[in-house]
């Protein structure tokens, strides 16, 4: 289960753009990411979450975009695994 990210709402225009680093370490996945706004960059926002899959990591990123109503293409997201050849399928 998801728990609240505890990002304060504060508009739906507060933030515009999302960048994330999604980091697997030990079988877990640490987000971290970080919420700006163009017009103001000193008032940023940033937090870190341990999560179980990379599933439930895609799942906290778009919760947060769609809170903001962060579009795509201000979205930026390095995703860093330990073996990234054991998860692809041949």
């Amino acid at each position: 289960m998801m728990r609240d990210t505890r990002i304060p709402a504060q508009g739906p225009n507060h933030f515009t753009h999302l960048a994330a680093c999604i980091t697997e370490e030990d079988g877990c996945f640490t987000v971290e990411m970080s919420l700006s706004h163009q017009a103001k960059p000193d008032k940023g926002l940033t937090g870190e979450e341990m999560v179980d899959s990379i599933e439930t990591a895609s799942a906290l990123l778009h919760a947060v975009a769609n809170k903001y109503s962060i579009p795509q293409a201000r979205i930026k997201i390095l995703v860093r695994m330990e073996n990234a050849r054991e998860g692809t399928q041949h």
